[in-house]
């Protein structure tokens, strides 16, 4: 192409022995300026620059894979971890997000800690009254116990085995914790206020006794009372170690172990609800000192979901760009090498008039569309990818839409990225070199 003529700058100095000041007035110009419409402009950059890549098919594939994986991996990635976070979040929901755990707080006085306050025998009614609240029970681990065992018979020459844990509780603890039976019933309101020697087995605690069925009304002797056993719980949704502890109701513990005061008071809660009940609890259970107890109650759902997808993100975060960077190495290599080979194509380009500008900015231009490309593949794969695992799997797919735009455009980006220095070493080629190398 060719550019327009420069003109000499007024005032400059002439030579007036060899050149006649009235000649120079009178001489046409050498040179016409060239037309804009002429000039090589931004569309002709990009013909160029996409011609060639179009002449090599094989090549544009194998330039374009590296960027469509990592591209692809890095939308799949970032969808991956919002549709795991999604499928924890909603199984956590279900569990340890509609409990709420109060405890009687405790002060240091010397080298050992007190109670603060103490759990009212009725706390359950106390706080089943306030909104969000589906039940409540009352839970203490019964302590002292020597041995718990299913015949009455101790034998000296059988080694002594360690008792199962004892758990004083209130009829409503297997509703609250998302229990299931294995067999047999669990105890109620009534074998509590009575006081009765009935008795509910874990199912760990039950196979270290060696009990699996309740229809023969096995007993079992605690510290040698003994408890007829009514059920065997199978399945708890939170505090699995209660399965490997046997429950008597909160009245027999008082009566027959002397137990001074509930420990723990457990709370089942709608989802969502537990910071509004972790805040009145305290209040409904003791008004006058309510800061006596401590409250462990889940965040609030749009804090658990944020959590966990941040603390999920983390790792896929630097997964994908690890895959990007392979991208990335892969156009730049590709790029320095068609440079190497069209260094006769460039001088020729320059001795036709190309400036260094319009090479560096063909190259450019190539891995910049290279990239894109792979973008918007890469992009595409990766959401697709993920929509078919989340569907195989029963999940809910979760794909943001921005997170596959960026994707794509984050191709163009790697694709300058990768091509700044094969353009600037083709840029600094010389047509006599580059000519005379061919």
């Amino acid at each position: 192409m060719m550019w327009p003529f420069k003109r000499k700058k007024r005032g400059a100095k002439k030579n007036a022995a060899t050149e006649p000041a009235a000649a120079i007035e009178a001489s046409p110009q050498l040179l016409e300026p060239v037309k804009r419409a002429d000039r090589f402009n931004f569309q002709d950059l990009v013909v160029e620059a996409t011609t060639d890549i179009g002449s090599r098919p094989a090549r544009l594939f194998m330039t374009t894979l590296g960027t469509v994986l990592g591209i692809g991996s890095l939308v799949a990635t970032l969808a991956f971890a919002q549709t795991a976070a999604n499928q924890i979040a909603t199984q956590f929901n279900a569990a340890a997000a509609t409990q709420v755990i109060v405890t009687p707080g405790e002060a240091n006085r010397g080298q050992s800690t007190i109670a603060t306050g103490t759990l009212p025998w009725d706390s359950p009614s106390r706080v089943e009254r306030l909104v969000g609240v589906t039940g409540a029970a009352l839970t203490a681990d019964v302590e002292g116990i020597t041995a718990i065992t299913a015949v009455p018979i101790n034998d000296p020459s059988v080694a002594a085995k360690t008792p199962p844990g004892l758990t004083a509780a209130s009829s409503e603890l297997l509703t609250v914790l998302g229990g299931t039976l294995q067999t047999g019933r669990m105890f109620d309101e009534g074998h509590d206020e009575r006081g009765d020697r009935v008795a509910v087995l874990g199912k760990n605690a039950a196979t270290r006794l060696g009990i699996s069925r309740v229809e023969t009304q096995p007993s079992i002797f605690i510290d040698g009372i003994a408890y007829s056993v009514i059920g065997i719980v199978d399945t708890l949704d939170s505090r699995g170690s209660l399965l490997e502890t046997v429950w008597i109701p909160m009245g027999s513990a008082r009566e027959d172990f002397r137990l001074v005061a509930p420990a723990q008071l457990q709370i089942k809660i709608d989802y969502g609800a537990g910071p509004v009940v972790a805040e009145q609890a305290p209040i409904a259970l003791a008004p006058e000192k309510p800061d006596s107890f401590e409250v462990k109650a889940p965040q609030g759902a749009s804090d658990l979901s944020s959590n966990v997808q941040a603390d999920i993100n983390i790792v896929f975060l630097i997964l994908g760009a690890i895959s990007l960077l392979a991208g990335g190495l892969g156009i730049a290599n590709v790029t320095l090498l068609s440079v190497l080979e069209r260094t006769g194509e460039i001088g020729l380009r320059r001795a036709l008039g190309a400036t260094r500008k319009q090479i560096a900015g063909q190259f450019l231009v190539e891995s910049i569309v290279i990239g894109l490309l792979g973008g918007l593949i890469g992009a595409a794969l990766g959401v697709i990818g993920v929509v078919i695992v989340a569907v195989t799997q029963g999940w809910t797919p979760v794909v943001n839409p921005v997170v596959a735009i960026v994707g794509a455009l984050l191709g163009a980006v790697v694709g300058w990225a990768s091509g700044w220095y094969p353009a600037r070493r083709a840029a600094k080629i010389e047509p006599v070199e580059a000519l005379r190398s061919t």
